[in-house]
């Protein structure tokens, strides 16, 4: 499962594609496409998707943090 599901959804509830948020966060399409799969991105990108998208940047942190896989 897509572990950023929530972020493919926030974009299309704002009826934006792909290139409308990657231009407003100042990024490269293909990255934001990764991003919508899974890849974790830096703070300040986190900061310029969610500012596009009208949501708190920690969701991309929150929803990311496998206890099982720290280790002691």
């Amino acid at each position: 499962m897509n572990p950023n599901h929530w972020l493919v959804n926030i974009r299309s509830e704002k009826n934006m594609t792909q290139e409308q948020v990657a231009e407003l966060a100042g990024i490269d399409r293909s990255w934001y496409t990764k991003i919508e799969k899974g890849t974790t991105p830096s703070v300040k990108v986190a900061k310029k998707i969610a500012s596009a998208l009208d949501f708190p940047w920690t969701n991309f942190f929150e929803k990311n943090c496998d206890v099982s896989t720290q280790s002691a």
